[in-house]
């Protein structure tokens, strides 16, 4: 009989300031346990040696130890025999055994505990029981489903749970981000994102070392088969964020993005040389900002022999072979990244040397081209010496003949949950091998471990029209729930048609709150703001600048992905895990810690309901202040579509820079940085580097922690010390410290308002007021550690 599970604290003060020491573990409790049916039958003792529970099956055995603080592995290796690691993990970072842990065994069990965390054997049930640090019993394994193949954890029946998989391009998104019921975890297609990870708000997530899981999601209870036999299993603790930091560390960190791809992105089908030219001049004429054009088809010589697929098609673009074209761009500030394809023509020089080396997808048929209709075939990017071959050709004919970047479609439809990822991976290492300037890539799914590779995923070829792009937040947040942190999506639609101004200027201004920001459609579309008419370009260019300003922001945000594994933009539920109201809450989410975004995604809408979670929040725009968690009803501009729901947290710490035409116009010398003091301490860390290359993998960054703090009649400013070796042109930051009207700054000089401290050519402070009240600007030297008081 198995009792209904419910999750309690446990009694004893004590015994949990233990735990948090790693020098006690937690009674058993929470979660009811379950009595199976093997109870009768001998239940194997556990040995405690090497910081590990080894449980002893005579031909099996099981292996239970802690790698991390909040992270449990449990092994269960039939006839002792341990499989291949998948490529969901790192192959670069194996899992080792943390020894910071206290164990403990006795007649009924056995147990090991860290400070975040405890995992306990209990022989009688048959079962490990995974507390947190708060000795709350989270999960109950059974063992003997483990021994059949098979994982099943028991948990409280009210945990929302998230992950596993996303949606595909015209899949119906209404479910939000909730997963339940049968989930298949896969790389899908047509910008699915999938993992065999599951997580709960509640405090864990649960990671299959495996390619490919079947998960069973029912109240209390997750459940999942894997193509392995022995079952190898990740029970990860700790909040959201936490969470996340756990899966990059053991799936993979990611590299760093350049600078130029926080900026706008316009892909395009259907161009010559002749017209790359004058829309990239279009935009410079009308100062609309803009780092990259993205090529279609029409780069390459697709479909003619000698190397088609990966070189220049002379005709449509004369200057491309010979490299004059790239120097035109870079002139313009323009960088250039083209389409890739995962299939080869089979009559051609390539196609005749992966016949012969056998680089074709195992049981594939010869099929045509839709675009050059000819016969192709696609590559098996598993194979390491396929990889090896096609990611030389692409730096050869592609990357060093202009194309900065790649746009991978198509390597979707083979089967394999690692042929996208493996295509992706053929070009990052390839590119690496000979280049210094950082990878960039989008990609048309996404399995994770992808993320090592430079790799952003796209949401496919999605419609235009209203509903299409409303789609677009639930399939956004749970890529991210996913591990999918760099997502993008073909701006305006890629098919069905040509978008209206208002569709268009509102994708615009979502697009501007995503991490890749690009448009893009189908042969002969055309995505640019002036296409629109009037209203819509002045509406969309304002977001575009918006976005522009916000570049250090959101630069800073990219060292913060790669060191903590959470991204730019999260769902609302990351940080409020125990609001019920945000638990599927994809109108809405955090855009880096300190804003909160919800744009408009209905037609002809006048007035919008927004959920604000707990706390104060201010209107980016107006400098309303509201009190967090309810909602509120905010006025829509339904006529020129100018406003953009854009809210600023308490504590918020936001830099920001005049918007340049493209990202690095103009060297940064002061640095504006909105900021919103709360009672409670708020810090962020500004980040900046090159740009463009890996140095900062050896240390090459700047990096200087900024804090506020308000109290009862002063606020507290803190610059910390830098660290990294890079020297940014940076020499000033101006603190803009909203809600105070200074009477004095520290030691620093007073000036009549904000345009006589601009001219001083110094440190100094003003005040005055702005659309958020009143305002003390407080200008001071960067990269130097500081403490200001602001008396008020």
């Amino acid at each position: 009989m198995t009792i209904p599970p419910t999750r309690t604290a446990k009694p004893g003060p004590a015994l949990a300031a233990w735990l948090w020491l790693g020098l006690a573990l937690a009674p058993a409790g929470g979660i009811a346990a379950a009595v199976p049916a093997q109870t009768a039958q001998a239940s194997p003792m556990a040995q405690l040696a090497d910081h590990a529970i080894t449980i002893d099956f005579g031909a099996d055995r099981l292996d239970v130890h802690f790698i991390a603080p909040g992270i449990v592995r449990v092994h269960f290796e039939p006839g002792r025999h341990a499989g291949t690691p998948a490529l969901v993990l790192d192959p670069a970072a194996a899992p080792t055994h943390f020894a910071q842990v206290r164990g403990t065994q006795n007649a009924d069990g056995a147990s090991l505990a860290s400070a975040a965390a405890s995992v306990h054997w209990d022989r009688q049930h048959r079962q490990l029981r995974i507390d947190d640090a708060r000795q709350r019993t989270l999960l109950r394994i059974d063992v003997d489903a483990l021994r059949h193949g098979k994982l099943k954890a028991q948990h409280a029946a009210d945990d929302a749970l998230y992950g596993i998989g996303g949606y595909n391009a015209t899949e119906d998104a209404s479910a939000g981000m909730l997963r339940s019921g049968e989930q298949v975890a896969s790389a899908g297609e047509q910008g699915h994102a999938g993992a065999p990870f599951v997580w709960s708000s509640a405090g864990y997530g649960v990671l299959l070392d495996s390619d490919g899981a079947t998960f069973t999601l029912q109240p209390g209870t997750i459940g999942t088969t894997s193509p392995r036999k022995d079952t190898d299993v990740y029970i990860l603790l700790g909040t959201p964020t936490q969470l996340f930091g756990a899966l990059a560390q053991l799936s993979g960190h990611t590299p760093l993005f350049p600078k130029w791809a926080m900026g706008f992105t316009n892909s395009q089908w259907g161009i010559d040389q002749k017209e790359l030219l004058q829309i990239v001049d279009t935009y410079r004429a009308k100062h609309i900002p803009i780092d990259n054009i993205t090529l279609d088809f029409d780069w390459k010589a697709w479909g003619e022999d000698d190397y088609g697929e990966f070189r220049w098609n002379p005709t449509k673009f004369p200057d491309g072979p010979s490299g004059a074209l790239k120097k035109q761009m870079d002139a313009r500030g323009i960088k250039l990244t083209g389409i890739m394809k995962p299939r080869i023509h089979v009559d051609t020089v390539e196609g005749r040397y992966a016949s012969a080396h056998g680089f074709w997808v195992p049981g594939e048929e010869v099929s045509d081209d839709y675009f050059s209709h000819k016969p192709v075939k696609n590559i098996d990017f598993d194979l390491p010496a396929a990889r090896a071959w096609f990611g030389k050709l692409a730096v050869k004919y592609g990357y060093d003949d202009g194309i900065v970047g790649w746009w991978n479609d198509e390597a979707d439809t083979t089967g394999s949950d690692t042929e996208f990822m493996n295509m992706q991976r053929a070009l990052y290492d390839s590119q690496r091998g000979v280049s210094n300037q950082r990878v960039w890539s989008i990609n048309r799914n996404f399995w994770l471990g992808s993320q090592r590779y430079a790799y952003g995923l796209w949401s496919g070829d999605i419609p235009t029209g209203f509903v299409s792009m409303a789609g677009q937040r639930a399939r956004m947040l749970s890529a991210i729930n996913v591990g999918a942190m760099q997502w993008g999506m073909d701006g305006g639609g890629f098919k069905d048609g040509t978008p209206t101004p208002e569709n268009y200027t509102r994708w615009i201004q979502f697009g501007a709150f995503t991490p890749i920001f690009r448009v893009h459609g189908e042969l002969g579309q055309k995505r640019q703001p002036w296409v629109y008419g009037p209203v819509a370009e002045k509406a969309a260019t304002a977001a575009i600048r918006l976005r522009y300003a916000l570049i250090p922001y959101i630069y800073s945000y990219e060292h913060t992905r790669r060191a903590t594994g959470v991204g730019l933009v999260r769902p609302l539920l990351f940080d409020w895990p125990d609001d019920p109201n945000v638990r599927n809450d994809v109108d809405s989410w955090l855009f880096g810690d300190w804003l909160l975004a919800s744009p408009v995604v209905v037609q002809g809408q006048t007035a919008k309901d927004i959920y604000l979670p707990a706390g104060r929040w201010t209107d980016w725009f107006s400098g309303k202040v509201y009190e967090g968690g309810r909602s509120i009803r905010l006025a829509i501009d339904s006529k020129t579509w100018s406003d953009i729901p854009l809210f600023v947290r308490d504590g918020a710490i936001i830099p920001t820079r005049p918007p340049e035409d493209y990202v690095g116009e103009q060297p940064l010398t002061q640095l504006d940085v909105d900021v919103f003091p709360a009672a409670q301490r708020s810090t962020f860390d500004y980040y900046d580097d090159d740009g463009s290359s890996y140095d900062y993998e050896h240390g090459a960054y700047f990096l200087q922690p900024l804090s506020a703090q308000r109290r009862a009649h002063a606020i507290q400013l803190e610059l910390g010390a830098v660290s990294g070796s890079f020297k940014p042109a940076l020499r000033f930051y101006l603190l803009k410290v909203h809600g105070a009207a200074a009477a004095s700054v520290g030691q620093l000089k007073a000036f009549a308002d904000l345009d006589a401290l601009q001219h001083s050519g110094g440190e100094g402070w003003a005040r005055g007021h702005d659309r958020y009240g009143d305002v003390t600007w407080v200008r001071v030297a960067a990269a130097r550690a500081a403490h200001i008081t602001i008396a008020m």
